[in-house]
């Protein structure tokens, strides 16, 4: 019985011993990330961007327009995604009404500026313009739309219409050159034979055609194919170093879209297949509470996201390996356009987070560009994929996560093996120009600390979390060897410059 007794108390303070550790010592029971950076895993060709999609903030007396271009040319990205969108007709359209006997009516005067101050802002870097929005009267409609006159009113219905009137796509193929024209060559010549003159000559080094056509008119992969030759063929002419992207698919479930366009045997002779896009937007589950359920709803959608993408890869490789792929549009959308529903500021290191994750298995599938929407969203027009805070003209978390990524990692680094104990913490290794580089991305709304490879002490920590916000990129060295991650941080750890 004694000795039963004294086993028994020895066990107890041994208990005792290993709370007390465990409460005082922050590194016992700890996960560790693991790096070995003599293990390429592959060579990296994935680049961040971002897109801008056309809306009245974009305006030259727009509150946030001086900061928000700002933004954008010191990011400095390449593969800048422009789409003039239908919702505002006047910007997206170049001619709103049909050529008649007399007149035309080409108007370029509330698209202009915008272009203007966004090809100055990526000067020096590739841009993909798009200008997607087939003019109404081109497509078979029971009468013309009847668009507001106001061109900073929101107008959901212009899109309609299933079928060209032309199904020859002359009238098509028309409209796009001379607008391309308007843009490359200095002017045009309209229908009736009279010029109109631009003066811009800028050099366009990506065209997109049309955007999401499986949504926006439900195209079929047949017409659509039909329509991309025949809008390449044009503007190859007027450009033959522009190169050209095709599908900017809204969903990627339909395999026959890939099939069928990517097959060179469905195209004309000699149409380049330079390059496909297609989109992802995390949405809520039905049952998610804000953030509790968010931090795991979206990156298990992204999850499924990714599972597509090797797929649809395996359908490129096979058909057209040359071809690359651009996933220009990557966000969440929240279902209330008010905004109101995004009542904690870390709902955009959340967004910004998953757009890390993503970043970091794309570039493990061999995805060539990867592009965060959206430049500017507010309420009606997509709040919730916003990279400027609408209310003081900053950037928010969203893009200066697009921004420590761009700054750290581009094309050419290497990816090596790494391993993180946690599912909570993705964590990745790169052999970068820059020297070696360790992302960590907290997925969970909790603040976590993981154990770092040794000879971490005193290494520069660049971040992005809570408490930097609007501001810039936070920055520190380690005190040991543990890094504590806020609540959906990106950090970047520089072992060596």
């Amino acid at each position: 019985m004694s000795k039963l007794f004294t086993l028994s108390k020895i066990c107890f303070f041994l208990v005792i011993l290993i709370l007390t550790d465990l409460a005082v010592s922050p590194v016992l029971g700890q996960s560790k990330i693991t790096v070995n950076w003599e293990q390429v895993i592959r060579k990296s060709k994935t680049i961040p961007t971002l897109q801008v999609v056309y809306n009245p903030m974009l305006n030259r007396n727009s509150p946030i327009h001086d900061g928000t271009f700002k933004a954008l040319k010191e990011l400095g990205a390449d593969y800048v995604r422009f789409v003039p969108w239908f919702p505002y007709p006047h910007a997206a359209v170049a001619e709103l009404k049909p050529p008649t006997e007399d007149s035309t009516f080409w108007d370029f005067s509330h698209i202009d500026p915008v272009m203007e101050d966004l090809m100055k802002a990526t000067e020096g870097h590739t841009v993909i313009i798009n200008f997607s929005t087939i003019p109404d009267w081109i497509l078979k409609t029971h009468k013309l739309v009847d668009y507001p006159e106001d061109p900073d009113q929101v107008f959901w219905g212009y899109n309609q219409g299933t079928e060209l009137r032309d199904t020859t796509l002359k009238e098509l193929t028309d409209y796009y050159t001379r607008l391309f024209s308007w843009y490359t060559k200095g002017g045009f010549t309209d229908e009736l034979g009279r010029y109109h003159h631009s003066g811009f000559h800028y050099e366009i080094p990506y065209w997109e055609v049309l955007n999401e056509p499986d949504l926006e008119h439900q195209i079929s992969p047949e017409l659509y194919t039909k329509i991309y030759d025949a809008v390449v063929t044009a503007l190859k002419k007027l450009s033959p170093k522009t190169k050209f992207v095709g599908l900017a698919l809204a969903f990627e479930n339909d395999p026959r879209w890939f099939e069928y366009f990517l097959n060179p045997a469905n195209h004309k002779p000699n149409i380049p297949l330079d390059g496909i896009s297609y989109h992802f937007y995390a949405t809520p589950s039905p049952q998610d509470r804000p953030m509790e359920g968010w931090q795991y709803s979206f990156f298990d959608k992204a999850d499924n996201f990714l599972t597509k993408v090797k797929y649809i890869e395996n359908i490129r490789n096979r058909l057209s390996p040359h071809t690359f792929t651009d996933l220009d549009e990557l966000g969440v959308i929240l279902g209330d356009q008010s905004g109101k529903n995004i009542q904690d500021p870390a709902y955009w290191n959340l967004a910004g987070a998953m757009y890390a994750y993503l970043y970091v298995k794309l570039a493990h599938i061999g995805i060539d560009v990867v592009g965060e929407s959206q430049l500017v969203g507010y309420p009606t027009q997509f709040p919730s994929v916003s990279m400027m805070n609408w209310t003081n003209g900053k950037p928010n978390s969203r893009y200066w996560v697009l921004r420590l990524l761009k700054e750290n990692f581009g094309k050419d680094d290497y990816l090596v093996s790494t391993d993180s104990e946690t599912g909570a913490v993705t964590a990745q290794g790169f052999l970068t120009t820059k020297g070696k580089r360790l992302l960590l991305i907290n997925k969970r709304d909790t603040e976590i600390t993981v154990r770092l490879p040794d000879g971490m002490k005193g290494k520069t920590v660049e971040y992005v979390d809570a408490n930097t916000g609007d501001n810039p990129i936070g920055e520190y060295n380690l005190p040991n060897g543990d890094i504590t991650l806020k609540p959906f941080a990106v950090a970047v750890v520089h072992l060596s410059n």
